[in-house]
């Protein structure tokens, strides 16, 4: 039985097993132990906080947030601008996606960055101030 399970799961495409985030839209979010508002409220999320996307039912999606917990909030509530969050104590965000590239600012943990792309192991970022860099894809929790 178990070989039927692997060879379902090798017919899946890559793209598909692919990790989804996103993030918390303009508006905090609350969320639930099941999808449906008569569900008991587990939390809140601030804007732009980002989640791991696991499920996706009617209008209700199945999270993951960066401490593991997991929960279920309206689709309505999420944004396609993802974020990332600093998960090091000091996060250093460089002027190039390299190791000797010049610091460009440092992120303190849990502060929340806009994701602009994917360079390599760095993902090029925009703090709420503006500045832009590059940080380690070690350094941040979203991607």
């Amino acid at each position: 039985m178990a070989s039927v399970g692997l060879a379902a799961l090798a017919c899946v495409s890559p793209a598909a097993l692919a990790l989804e985030y996103r993030a918390i839209g303009a508006e905090p979010a609350v969320l639930y132990d099941a999808p449906s508002l008569k569900a008991t409220k587990l939390f809140v999320l601030s804007p732009g906080y980002p989640v791991e996307v696991l499920v996706d039912v009617e209008g209700w999606l199945k999270v993951r947030d960066a401490t593991g917990e997991l929960a279920w909030v309206e689709t309505k509530s999420l944004s396609l601008q993802r974020t990332v969050m600093v998960r090091v104590p000091r996060a250093e965000v460089r002027q190039a996606p390299d190791e000797t590239a010049p610091i460009a600012f440092y992120a303190e943990q849990d502060v929340l960055l806009d994701l602009i792309e994917m360079a390599g192991n760095f993902a090029r970022v925009r703090h709420k101030d503006g500045a832009v860099g590059f940080v380690r894809v070690t350094q941040v929790w979203g991607l």
